[in-house]
């Protein structure tokens, strides 16, 4: 009797954190597969869970046991990450980290307790298949469930080019989403709006026009339409939203026309009530907010792109319509001319920048007109506040400094100037504190997400410092966070903009005392298949096809080499060829060495008598030779070449291509010191198709089209 008693004690009070005896299991079959959607007039291919984009929403009781049998339906691997959970290692979702990737037309299963409750989400952590459409909600209710109604409102970004297709634009500077969002601050508009001096110090320092997102998307969703509504709620009515940004690299500004908003949760944990008029969400984000109906109308309840594009609404209640205000189009010269203030000449930031922190200060306040007559109260880190004390246990610190770090010229993003792939794991000790220092001296927002853990924002709240597992850190702010890794197993640190954590924008945490994960040690090369997207090559194309001839540019490269062959052949068998394989060198790839070829046949122009003539075969403008250059990015994005070939020759030459004259209107030009010269204008007329005219000094002037891809 005795031994039945203590057996009865032990399991009704001592917690189990992965295992215990009175959870409920709750199974959910997820099935993977393909699938099309129309959201803005065209039919485009998906991933879809249960043929549904999002997915369907998770429904849990802490205590609880999750049982989710993923039925990958598709023929490529998938998998799926748990986003904001506690759970063992192996079930957090990471191919080749914490996993193996769910091979096509297989069947995996995840299975673990359920140890917290709030908003939580999940999406793939498979290549860009998030993007796709494959996430969803998953929300946690407490023992004891609010009384209060709740709504979950799923954010997300939509594109109508493949995944992969944004990432290559990315990769390769093409400026047509900032064409279509008008955002280009080309030199036209510089000059009629009185930044002529900000658009020539901003090339000075060799940076690109800023922008405050990095794609143009073609629709935005609430749970997967553009606009829903709860027309039930009635005058008096409070509803807790359960806010998600599931989107890819959106940022949204969130606004209710009706009242304030009162937040009461971020990244699944409460926080004490906090009135604002409007907030700012960052990429995988989550808050709980409760809003009131002052009155029987219809109100919006509204999220605006960062970029101030697009917006998707939840229309609450029922009657006359209520909209929340329309924000205006950003002020993106006032905002490059601050950041010109902020800017060292090498890239870095001034540390007069470096001092801000927890949102306190807004960078980008410069552009939003909205504010020219006052502020309006905005949500930031420091008002947020436990209801508990977070404080850690006593322990030995290690601290961390990362700086994160960016290309956007060729679209690299790194932390401490180092990209995931080079680097190795950092290894953390049950026992010891982890404080993390976070320093932004790029131009873009960082969601930095923490796997596994949560840890607190040191924001000037004490021991109630909030607990999150999503920072948000702006442009040349600094953040403290802290942690206590309580958790064995490899967990991963990254930004949760898709494309730049594809980037190589991420590290990972190990606790060496952990037991090896089985799944993963039997992968081979199993750390480079997860670094392996940063590094891989994305191929471009240029063809103009003009009445002066035909002049095709191709171009392979990935993060540190670049591919390049260039021709122009005109009707009467005048033609040029040059092949170039380069390294970049430098943390911001301003310096290239290259190997390459240099095959030519031209006939000679005479101005005198207007006619073509055959060259001698000694003549300069017959040759076949090897090349080795150098070649350096100067201020202004003037390209210079230094190259010798294998007979002795020497050339010098400078470039300018891609010179914004106006949103669609672009220059290039090009002179060497074999007194070579081309000048050319495009029209970008679609993402594929310019109209272009040149003057070449072999091929003379010419007009017609240019297919890019």
């Amino acid at each position: 009797m005795r031994i039945a008693l203590l057996f009865f004690a032990l399991f009704a009070f001592f917690p189990f954190p992965y295992k215990c005896f009175s959870q409920k299991l709750v199974r959910y079959d997820l099935y993977v597969n393909d699938t099309t959607v129309n959201y803005s007039g065209r039919n485009v291919k998906a991933i879809a869970v249960n043929g549904q984009i999002p997915g369907p929403t998770l429904t849990f009781t802490e205590g609880d046991t999750a049982l989710m049998v993923v039925h990958n339906l598709m023929k490529r691997e998938t998998s799926i990450h748990w986003h904001g959970l506690i759970l063992p290692n192996n079930q957090d979702g990471v191919p080749f980290l914490t996993m193996a990737p769910i091979k096509a037309h297989s069947t995996y299963i995840y299975k673990f307790p359920l140890v917290q409750n709030g908003t939580y989400w999940y999406h793939a952590h498979t290549e860009l298949q998030e993007q796709a459409g494959l996430y969803g909600a998953l929300i946690i209710h407490k023992k004891v469930k609010d009384t209060i109604p709740e709504y979950v409102v799923l954010l997300s970004d939509w594109t109508n080019e493949k995944p992969k297709e944004v990432l290559r634009s990315l990769k390769l500077a093409n400026d047509w989403y900032g064409i279509k969002k008008g955002s280009t601050q080309n030199y036209g508009e510089a000059l009629v709006k009185g930044y002529l001096k900000s658009k020539l110090e901003n090339e000075w320092k060799r940076m690109f026009a800023m922008d405050v997102s990095d794609v143009y998307y073609n629709a935005i969703l609430t749970n997967g339409a553009n606009e829903q509504s709860l027309p039930e709620l009635k005058a008096g009515n409070k509803i807790k939203l359960r806010i998600i940004n599931g989107s890819s690299s959106t940022y949204f500004w969130l606004q209710f026309a009706g009242s304030k908003i009162t937040v009461v949760a971020s990244d699944g944990q409460d926080v004490l009530p906090v009135e604002t008029d409007r907030m700012l969400i960052a990429v995988a984000e989550i808050y709980d907010v409760i809003v009131t109906l002052p009155e029987n109308n219809a109100y919006e309840f509204k999220a605006t792109t960062e970029d101030r594009t697009r917006s998707s609404s939840l229309w609450l209640g029922n009657g006359n319509k209520v909209p929340a205000p329309v924000l205006p189009k950003l002020n993106y010269f006032e905002g490059m001319k601050m950041m010109n203030s902020m800017m060292k000449f090498n890239g870095t930031m001034d540390a007069m920048g470096m001092q801000m922190s927890n949102q306190k200060m807004d960078m980008n306040m410069v552009m939003y007109k909205e504010i020219e007559n006052g502020t309006i109260p905005t949500l930031n880190y420091s008002m947020l506040r436990s209801p508990f004390k977070t404080t850690l246990p006593k322990g030995p610190e290690k601290v961390l400094n990362f700086t994160l770090t960016g290309n956007m010229n060729r679209y690299q993003w790194s932390i401490n100037n180092t990209t995931l792939g080079d680097t190795s794991k950092i290894l953390i000790h049950k026992g010891e504190n982890v404080r993390i220092i976070l320093s932004n001296q790029t131009m873009m927002r960082h969601p930095m997400h923490l796997h596994g853990h949560y840890f607190r924002v040191i924001n000037g709240q004490g021991e109630y410092a909030p607990l999150k597992n999503v920072l948000d850190i702006m442009p040349m702010e600094i953040d403290t966070i802290e942690f206590a890794p309580d958790y064995a197993g490899d967990w991963f640190f990254h930004c949760h903009i898709l494309y730049h954590m594809m980037s190589g924008m991420g590290r990972v945490f190990s606790n060496p005392d952990s037991v090896p994960n089985k799944e993963v040690a039997e992968i081979k090369n199993s750390w480079h298949k997860f670094s392996k997207d940063e590094s891989m090559w994305h191929f471009s194309t240029y063809i103009a096809a003009q009445s002066n001839g035909v002049f095709p540019k191709l171009m392979l490269m990935n993060r540190n080499y670049n591919l390049e062959a260039m021709g122009m052949i005109n009707y009467m068998g005048s033609f040029e060829s040059e092949t170039r394989f380069a390294r970049y060198f430098g943390t911001r790839q301003f310096l290239k060495v290259y190997i390459g070829s240099d095959i030519r046949t031209l006939m000679q122009h005479s101005d005198k008598h207007l006619e073509m003539e055959a060259n001698t075969p000694d003549s300069p403008n017959n040759r076949a030779v090897a090349t080795f250059g150098v070649q350096y990015l100067l201020p202004f994005f003037i390209q210079t070449d230094l190259r010798i070939d294998h007979t002795g020759h020497l050339r010098f030459q400078i470039a300018r291509n891609d010179l914004a004259l106006n949103n669609r209107l672009r220059l290039d030009a090009v002179w060497n010191s074999d007194f070579e010269y081309e000048i050319a204008l495009r029209y970008i007329v679609i993402k594929r198709l310019s109209l272009s005219a040149n003057y070449d000094s072999h091929f003379g002037a010419g007009g017609g089209i240019t297919f890019t891809y």
